[in-house]
């Protein structure tokens, strides 16, 4: 099999569409689907069959996908010139999407380690605007940092970090007066952090457990805007334990213990399999690791 038929069975299996495919590989969706009509015909079975307005892989298809794929990137590993990975000599563009919290706590430290050895490399921050793995799966993101979730089912990931989630108040707000409690952390208004305008999450069902409710007076999109509403008002935020503590101070807030049970913040990396292996890849994920986990 010649290593351009190879490949464009690496981007059917991964993309699952014959019109993402052809734009991965740069050809025509009518010159895709004659390959695939071809690839068919030599493995002896449809590989990819419609279901609905797509296509949907068989499983045949799952059993290649990341053969194919470890088979290509040998392949390309053998026809590389040079085998030394050497950072100095590296001149790359990565791109990381996260939060807005996690991107003031980290993109400092992860510029300067990478600069230290890597000055040829450059790093983009992307907001969660394609987050759960579209943006991983068609290359315009290279890693994702964050609470993950509803991640497409070849993309790879490793917990970083686990935090428990505190409570965000201006200094000098009435709730620092006395004892907080379930009842009065739930009698104060809230500020909602959500991309998608979601008000509700793990706080209201561990208060509806008590027979309690908030109000979430204001949703906004970011941490960011939200420690800064905090700081200006009487509304209560979220954030991390031991996140961000210096900011915290320099914006008069305060963090709290929330009265409730509730689930730790785990944030993790994900990345697509198809830069598992390289090397370059590999070097700026450690890195992005070794930052996040030293915040």
């Amino acid at each position: 099999m010649d290593l351009n038929l190879l490949r464009a069975l690496d981007a059917l299996l991964q993309e699952s569409s014959v019109t993402r495919a052809a734009e991965r590989l740069g050809s025509s969706p009518a010159a895709v689907s004659r390959t695939l009509a071809r690839l068919r015909r030599t493995v002896g079975d449809p590989l990819l069959v419609r279901a609905g307005q797509g296509l949907v892989p068989t499983p045949r298809a799952l059993e290649l996908r990341e053969e194919v794929a470890e088979l290509l990137r040998g392949a390309e590993n053998v026809l590389r010139p040079g085998a030394g990975f050497d950072p100095a000599r590296l001149e790359r563009t990565f791109t990381v999407q996260t939060t807005d919290a996690v991107l003031v706590r980290v993109a400092g430290p992860l510029i300067g380690r990478i600069r230290a050895e890597a000055p040829g490399v450059d790093v983009v921050f992307l907001p969660e605007a394609l987050e759960g793995g579209p943006g991983l799966r068609q290359g315009q993101v290279d890693v994702e940092v964050g609470v993950l979730g509803h991640l497409d089912p070849e993309i790879r990931s490793r917990p970083l970090v686990t935090a428990p989630v505190v409570g965000v108040a201006r200094v000098g707000h009435p709730l620092f007066e006395g004892r907080i409690t379930a009842r009065r952390f739930a009698a104060a208004d809230h500020i909602g952090v959500s991309r998608r305008g979601k008000r509700l999450g793990p706080i209201d069902a561990a208060l509806a457990e008590r027979g309690l409710t908030r109000r979430v007076a204001v949703v906004v999109p970011g941490h960011t805007t939200a420690m800064l509403l905090a700081r200006d008002s009487d509304l209560v935020t979220l954030g991390a334990a031991d996140w961000l503590p210096e900011t915290f101070a320099a914006l008069g807030l305060r963090a709290f213990p929330i009265p409730l049970e509730l689930p730790a913040l785990e944030l993790g990396m994900a990345w697509h399999p198809r830069t598992s292996v390289d090397p370059a890849h590999r070097w700026f994920r450690a890195h992005l690791a070794a930052a996040v986990r030293r915040a």
